[in-house]
């Protein structure tokens, strides 16, 4: 007999760590190679950690809502043979979209969980990693205070940094300041919100909902907390503003209509319009570059790649934004091997935490769902996504050498939403335009 460490596996670059939310084995209990032990959770959705070997479960390192560092032993398994290195190369890479990491605090280390945390901090709707429900305890920090605390983290999540660095603001706030200190002081400290920029003050508390006989009461899961909380703040922190054009497409219509069954025989890809939008961002893009740029206080951060992320629907209802690196160095038969893996994938949990990160620009096709038009909400850190509507056939007046006809022509809307902050409404028109200039002057005889 052999025992062989699990470890938590490498889940991306920018991964340091997860919290164990439920065992799905215990002491004693058989496992089968590649059949999962463990739930770990993220900011983006829960995932399972699987054993590389068969074997029995001896023993579990650590407990639920613990928060375990990859390459952490989480369990031993007695194996019948000479088990593999527990390498953490070996595990199997985990499916979990992962926020990128804070960097690394002095003393942070020292900091260690509380054995018990405030059952008052599990009252709140908001997700908080128990790490940080730790820190607050043991620095006095009400479930008030913690909740005004903003989260630079993925989806608005409160990190270790941002509540260290509430935790010494405080402390700073609580020494006397001279009087000429307090004369430069402004009479209200306002919050600064993840991106630099200041909030307004906070939004009072909604009114209890008065619930009658038949009433169902749902509870938000984890995904759906971080997704409102991040829709929320990014309307907190930019100033939305959403210009619209309405685009001829019928040459790309009819375009991919002669194609796509020869595309699909030849590449074994279906051929969506998904590809091609992401195709004309990616140009107006690099047409126009301050587009595509992060707000950092008062500095604007000129992104030099071009990462264009994708919402995706999940079917437990909520959103995943899958992201397509460097999408301008991408032929269409690239992008739409890419769109078609991410998107299969993303409903199927299997993402990688590196590919839903690091996204410049965002696109969201709300015409899959038969809408015509919307008012998307930024994904911050970025100032700007778009949305296209489904493509309709609609009457439209045609110029000739032989005078004004009227013609029937393949139509859909494009919105943007744009920070008003760093984009004003010249960029984001030309932008939008010219975006739809490339889909309307697709040519038709174009060979991929």
């Amino acid at each position: 007999m052999a025992q062989f460490e699990l470890v938590l596996p490498k889940m991306g670059e920018s991964v340091a760590e997860a919290t164990i939310i439920k065992w799905l084995k215990n002491p004693g209990d058989t496992i089968h190679e590649d059949e999962a032990v463990v739930e770990i959770a993220t900011d983006k959705v829960d995932s399972e950690v699987p054993s590389p070997v068969s074997g029995k479960l001896i023993s579990q390192s650590v407990k639920v809502d613990d928060v375990v560092h990859v390459g952490s032993v989480i369990a031993l398994i007695e194996t019948a043979d000479a088990a593999p290195a527990s390498d953490d190369n070996k595990q199997a890479p985990v499916s979990v979209p992962v926020q990128p990491q804070a960097p690394e605090v002095p003393g942070l280390d020292m900091v260690s969980p509380a054995p018990e945390r405030p059952a008052a901090y599990d009252n709140s709707s908001r997700f908080y990693s128990p790490l940080v429900k730790s820190i607050a305890a043991e620095e006095g920090i009400t479930l008030e205070e913690l909740e005004s605390i903003p989260g630079t983290g993925s989806e608005g999540r409160v990190t270790k940094q941002d509540i260290l660095d509430y935790v010494k603001g405080h402390k700073k706030m609580a020494t006397p300041a001279s009087p000429a200190e307090q004369a430069e002081k402004s009479p209200v400290a306002i919050p600064q919100a993840p991106n630099g920029s200041q909030y307004k003050s906070p939004m009072p508390a909604p009114q209890n909902v008065i619930l009658s006989g038949g009433d169902e009461i749902i509870e938000m899961d984890r995904m759906r907390r971080l997704i409102a909380d991040h829709m929320v703040m990014s309307k907190q922190v930019a100033p939305h503003v959403t210009s619209f054009i309405e685009a001829d497409v019928t040459n790309l219509v009819k375009w991919r209509e002669k194609i796509k069954s020869s595309f699909e025989k030849r590449e074994g890809q279906k051929i969506t319009f998904t590809p091609v939008f992401i195709q004309a961002v990616a140009k107006a893009i690099k047409d126009m570059p301050m587009i595509n740029i992060s707000v950092d206080g008062n500095k604007i951060i000129k992104k030099k790649n071009i990462n264009i992320g994708m919402a995706a629907a999940l079917p437990s209802g909520n959103l995943i934004v899958p992201v397509i690196k460097n999408a301008d160095q991408l032929n269409l038969i690239g992008l739409t091997r890419a769109v078609n893996d991410l998107a299969a994938r993303a409903r199927a949990n299997k993402l990688m935490p590196d590919e839903v990160q690091d996204g410049t620009f965002t696109l969201t096709n709300i015409g899959s769902f038969g809408n015509v038009m919307g008012v998307p909400i930024i994904n911050q850190p970025q100032v700007a996504i778009m949305a296209v509507g489904a493509i309709q056939k609609k009457p439209a007046v045609l110029e000739t050498e032989f005078g004004d006809v009227i013609a029937i022509r393949h139509k859909m809307f494009i919105s943007m939403s744009y920070d008003h902050r760093v984009v004003d409404g010249s960029l984001g028109g030309m932008f939008i335009k010219r975006v739809a200039d490339y889909l309307e002057n697709w040519d038709g005889n174009c060979e991929i």
